[in-house]
């Protein structure tokens, strides 16, 4: 009988690449700490799945990348204070993360399903507590998030969401529900693909398996601008913004990207629970606590921007965004992170955080 020899496996072949094996040691630590201090803090059995483990450990990898780029623009803007009135002394690391907090909203987003690693489903912002002198690290629904959340406590899951902006050259003609049409609908027709003109608002259209059920969202412009943030970022929406020249603040003219921001506008009011009811049977605590998180969200957001205004200590750590393609920004109002899948390429290699031991 013939027999066949196999090459020696050596150490090499076995050995996982410095940076990858480190990163995965890190994100299980991180996860046994989170659970940990989640345990602590919430009475009764902790229970986790296998996936929502592994949630939890895509949410280190995440985490960790955000405050990579943050400790990044926190050097590059003491540098570009000459005179360092208004440094920023606290390193973006994990050392000087509230992990207390953090564990809190990594637990319950698992449970919620929410995948870091997924398009626009969940984004980390970082957000200089000056009055801890610590970073809270709070995590933000995108696109996909929304979407995912509507859907999965909705009263009745919709077949298809379709969402326009409107512009001044397009033909737009609502079919509203009456008496004599059961069924709401829309005409929508683009005249001037090049040169559209001015948005003068939008829509959303929610179909359902009983197209009876259909519904049609339409906002004007102006509804969409009342939803604007009272301190809401010019690098987003376009208009006035301070910006460091030469050591000192300067007021410049920024164009912004208001047809994003409009067309975020619409998403997050079409998926809401006022168009899409939630089912009480599904509501848990997970959500509820999402709810509590969102709105503190609104007041760390709003206190940051009064802050930078006044020239206080604080970070930025929201890049210009993009539309569709380019690497991956955050976005100021939401969080978001356009096609985060390439964030890894942009990003230096994961290394061993600099912090507490998990």
């Amino acid at each position: 009988m013939a027999t066949t020899t196999q090459k020696p496996v050596t150490q090499k072949d076995t050995e996982l690449q410095p940076a990858e094996n480190q990163q995965l040691a890190m994100s299980e630590k991180f996860t046994n700490r989170v659970l940990q201090e989640f345990g602590s803090n919430v009475a009764g059995a902790l229970q986790v799945t296998d996936y929502q483990r592994q949630l939890i450990q895509g949410y280190f990898i995440a985490i960790d990348r955000a405050l990579k780029l943050a400790e990044e623009a926190r050097i590059r803007k003491n540098e570009n204070n000459k005179d360092h009135k208004y440094d920023n002394p606290v390193p973006v690391i994990w050392a000087n993360v509230n992990l207390n907090d953090l564990a809190l909203d990594v637990v319950h987003y698992a449970r919620m399903g929410l995948d870091m690693m997924q398009d626009n489903h969940l984004f980390p912002i970082p957000f200089k507590n000056n009055k801890t002198n610590k970073y809270d690290i709070t995590l933000m629904p995108g696109y996909n998030g929304i979407q995912y959340i509507a859907e999965k406590y909705a009263v009745e899951k919709p077949l298809a969401v379709t969402i326009e902006l409107v512009y001044s050259t397009d033909t737009f003609r609502p079919i509203k529900k009456s008496k004599d049409n059961k069924v709401e609908g829309y005409e929508f027709e683009i005249n001037n693909a090049f040169d559209r003109g001015e948005v003068v608002g939008g829509f959303g259209y929610i179909e359902y398996t009983d197209p009876v059920k259909n519904r049609l969202v339409i906002m004007t412009r102006k509804d969409i601008e009342k939803r604007k943030p009272k301190y809401a970022s010019a690098e987003f929406w376009g208009g006035k913004s301070k910006v460091w020249e030469n050591g000192k603040q300067v007021e410049t003219e920024l164009e912004g990207w208001f047809e994003e921001m409009c067309l975020k506008t619409i998403k997050r009011e079409v998926y809401s629970a006022k168009h899409m009811p939630r089912d009480p049977k599904k509501i848990d605590d997970n959500y509820q606590y999402m709810k509590m998180r969102e709105a503190r969200f609104a007041e760390m957001e709003a206190q940051a921007e009064i802050d930078a205004n006044a020239n206080a200590i604080i970070i930025d750590t929201t890049p210009q965004p993009q539309r569709e393609l380019p690497p991956p920004n955050v976005d100021a109002e939401t969080g978001e992170i356009i096609n985060p899948g390439k964030l890894a390429e942009a990003a230096p290699a994961a290394t061993t955080p600099t912090g507490p031991n998990f």
